[in-house]
């Protein structure tokens, strides 16, 4: 495969290639949706964590905060739990057990693991960690402080340079690609997405600085972690917290051995899936070093629409804590038809697209993606498509109209986003993406398309609404929007509305 742009192309949903899919689902053969290591002893995290008091829309919009709160066990056992760990669970008749975890996951099936890089901490050895969310423990894979190797890795990525702790998020690709097979490369960068957005928002809260890196060595960064890389990935870095003594050089880490509980009897292999990675895979530190410095400035300006639409001004009682906002997230199963207030969906699109600290987008957290809005019921707001200026923070009109039709049916034909009172669409310019990042950039594009998504749903649950994400026909989005989106990708979708029942 030549590129990631196609493999894109090769895994859009289209009519014809919906119809023809056969695919159907082994349940006798799904996989685990834990990685559960054999023979390591488990460092139990603390419990009974006292809640945080910041409100989610300002948590949620903040995107370089100055952070400098100190990182320890309980920070960490904090991070972790509200963005990977487990909230709540279900029993089903047959005795089978349905985990939930904090963040949205395409098919709930949770592919992506956490992994934790640290220096010596007050209450926690340096070393190289697994996050086990089955029991709520770290698993030591490396003794020492191994933060050098991902300083090497990344090519000096500052800073990882003085991070105390560094967050690495990997996929097991048959996890999700059981239910969701080559398309779940996708999948990898927008299920990594809403689990990063809680832990940004959550550092942000707690005072303490973050940053996504995603340009390193990925064969280094597989090592360190003892990974298969026939099955599984790193696919980000997090570094968290400043002011470290910058790590000194690590030697090359001697291989790792540690066997974990096999996934299900066989495990399917999606080659357009390694295929794709291996497109869009850095070689070197130096390599790394290159991409970050080429880095991606804000979306070309264009002449602002004289009919354009402000949003409100953000609220000055702004909702549920971001605690409260992740304990009620769900995945809304069914919309009542009704409407959305103004100021609400205001204050969601501005606390969700304030960008996100990549180690190659600037000071000033420049975006690869652009928001796009069907509207159906948002009182103040005429019904119709939209495109959102984020820098002018005012809503284009593209059509007026009644398309709750159309926006099914770009849902595969499903309902919820028909019922929903509004859809949010995240699309991007590979071309533009690529041309400057490389393959590496579509990478930045799915993922921060997965993390604004992930925003979305919490900025709507902290207001009391409810959300989903959805998949969507790729080009007719496209073509839905344009001329306007003439030339994008869709790279996620968030519907937004009064749930009209429990959901999940």
């Amino acid at each position: 495969m030549a590129s990631a742009r196609e493999y894109h192309q090769r895994t859009k949903h289209s009519i014809a290639s919906v119809q023809a899919d056969r695919h159907g689902l082994d349940w006798a053969n799904q996989p685990l949706p834990f990685k559960i290591y054999r023979g390591l002893a488990p460092l139990s995290l603390p419990r009974g964590l006292a809640p945080g008091a910041v409100p989610a829309l300002t948590a949620l919009a903040t995107c370089r905060g100055a952070g400098q709160a100190p990182i320890d066990q309980r920070e960490l056992a904090r991070l972790l739990h509200l963005s990977a760990g487990i909230l709540r669970s279900r029993r089903y008749p047959n005795g089978q057990v349905m985990y939930f975890r904090a963040p949205a996951c395409t098919g709930a099936l949770y592919h992506i693991d956490l992994y934790l890089v640290c220096g010596e901490l007050p209450d926690l050895a340096a070393g190289v960690y697994h996050f086990g969310p089955h029991d709520f423990a770290l698993r030591r894979l490396r003794d020492g402080d191994w933060r050098g190797a991902l300083v090497e890795a990344s090519g000096g990525a500052p800073s990882l340079a003085t991070a105390p702790a560094v967050i690495v998020s990997t996929s097991t690709f048959w996890r999700n690609a059981w239910k969701y097979q080559a398309r779940a490369y996708r999948h990898c960068y927008w299920d990594n997405g809403t689990m990063l957005a809680h832990l940004l928002a959550l550092a942000a809260a707690d005072d303490i600085a973050a940053e996504v890196v995603l340009g390193f060595d990925d064969a280094a960064l597989n090592r360190l972690l003892g990974l298969d890389t026939e099955r599984e990935v790193a696919l980000s870095l997090v570094a968290l917290g400043r002011g470290a003594i910058p790590p000194d050089s690590a030697p090359e880490p001697p291989p790792l051995h540690e066997d974990s509980e096999p996934l299900s009897a066989a495990v399917v292999d999606y080659p357009l899936i390694r295929a794709a990675h291996a497109a869009t895979s850095l070689p070197s530190g130096a390599a790394a070093r290159a991409w970050r410095a080429a880095g991606f400035g804000p979306t070309p300006v264009r002449p602002a629409a004289i009919a354009a639409t402000p949003l409100r001004p953000p609220d000055p009682a702004p909702g549920a804590t971001i605690d409260d906002a992740i304990a009620r997230r769900r995945s809304a199963r069914r919309f009542a038809r009704t409407a959305i207030d103004f100021d609400a969906f205001s204050s969601i699109l501005r606390a969700a697209t304030r960008g996100v600290p990549f180690d190659c987008n600037g000071a000033d957290c420049a975006s690869l993606v652009e928001p796009y809005v069907i509207v159906h019921a948002v009182d103040g707001l005429a019904p119709g498509a939209y495109a959102f200026d984020v820098a002018r923070a005012a809503l284009e009109p593209l059509r007026h109209g009644d398309f709750r039709r159309e926006a099914g049916m770009l849902d595969l034909g499903q309902e919820l986003a028909a019922d929903a009172a509004a859809n949010v669409y995240l699309l991007a310019d590979l071309a533009r993406a690529c041309a400057t990042l490389g393959d590496r950039g579509y990478r930045a594009a799915q993922l921060e398309g997965g993390i604004v998504g992930g925003k979305l749903y919490l900025a709507a649950y902290a207001l009391g609404l409810g959300a989903t994400g959805l998949t969507f026909f790729d080009d007719e989005v496209t073509t839905f929007f344009s001329p306007h989106a003439a030339g994008k990708d869709v790279m996620f979708l968030v519907a937004i509305g009064n749930a009209a029942r429990a959901s999940r």
